[in-house]
């Protein structure tokens, strides 16, 4: 099959599978409507289930796949070369499911009140064990299993796991306006598939698929990714990057990744953002005109733990308590 071609059924059974999705979970909400609701920056109530129908619709297609580079062979055909072949796929699988599981853990156990890579590890320092230290834990096991899985040298390997763990990471701290986080996630995939033309544009067809086919409902403000959607989204992006680019361009984004997220703890985004007209227009591409926010007293007293450090329009760094 087509290279070009099988990437483009990939990203269409993504999408596919995540708007799918998105229409069971938003009718029978697990555990209740409530459980997924969160407050945005202005004051209304969105739901969390648009990230893990994005998560459940990119690992779907991704599995489906198979084989990156090629036609996933049939069973009677199932060779030793074909188990080699399938590896990438099955990497790229497995982050973005162990992003997605502890990105939704942090998503409805986290309380908030810890923010960032400084705030989460002051915690450990102290005793404190907070839900965003499990998942930056978590998200490291899974980006170190799924580099080994793909295999390569212990150099690769390395490089790979950062490469998955801090894309899932970096990805989650732009999740804080409308559709921020997909527009930073598609813009991703346009540098992978340019730095590999074949295997990088199969290699983010699953993310890319299913994340703009939520792309809709998140600017338009009735749905948000939260920690489930962006690290999952961030560290299959980071898988494809680890399958696709030499190590030169591994090493460079891996380094912009580093880069990014010591600056998070110390630069809002969102006010870079904001300041720079260009970034300005893009951000604010196909998003509903900016509004003061204002909660009600009644609503606030219905809101779930954490949804006060939201309602302050600054950015999170690790909460799932984000303004979309």
């Amino acid at each position: 099959m087509n290279r070009a071609l099988a990437a483009a059924l990939t990203s269409v059974a993504a999408a596919g599978a995540a708007r799918a999705a998105y229409a069971v979970l938003t009718r029978r909400p697990p555990g209740g409507e409530k459980t997924w609701t969160r407050v945005n920056h202005r004051g209304e109530p969105v739901t969390l289930l648009e990230g893990p129908a994005v998560a459940a619709g990119a690992v779907l297609a991704q599995i489906l796949r198979g084989v990156p580079g090629g036609r996933p062979p049939g069973l009677a055909q199932y060779s030793e070369r074909a188990r080699s072949s399938a590896r990438p796929a099955q990497a790229l699988a497995l982050a973005g499911a162990g992003a997605f599981g502890f990105g939704v853990y942090d998503d409805l156990a986290g309380s908030g009140k810890r923010r960032g890579l400084r705030g989460h590890l002051g915690a450990l320092a102290n005793g404190e064990v907070t839900t965003g230290a499990v998942k930056l834990g978590g998200l490291g096991v899974t980006g170190l299993a799924s580099a080994l899985l793909l295999g390569g040298e212990p150099a690769d390997v390395v490089i790979n796991a950062g490469l998955m763990a801090g894309g899932a990471n970096l990805l989650n701290l732009f999740d804080l306006r409308p559709g921020r986080a997909i527009k930073v996630a598609t813009l991703s995939a346009a540098l992978i598939k340019a730095g590999a033309p074949e295997r990088g544009g199969q290699a983010v067809a699953a993310p890319l698929g299913a994340a703009l086919a939520l792309l809709p409902d998140d600017l338009g403000e009735r749905a948000m990714l939260g920690d489930a959607g962006a690290n999952a989204l961030g560290a299959m992006l980071g898988g494809a990057a680890a399958v696709s680019l030499p190590r030169p361009a591994r090493i460079a984004l891996l380094a912009g990744i580093v880069a990014l997220t010591g600056a998070s703890e110390k630069v809002s985004f969102t006010k870079v953002i904001e300041r720079t007209p260009p970034l300005r227009w893009l951000d604010m591409l196909g998003r509903r005109p900016p509004a003061v926010a204002h909660v009600a007293p009644a609503a606030r007293e219905a809101e779930p733990p954490g949804v006060a450090a939201v309602r302050s329009g600054e950015d999170s760094k690790a909460s799932p308590r984000r303004e979309p």
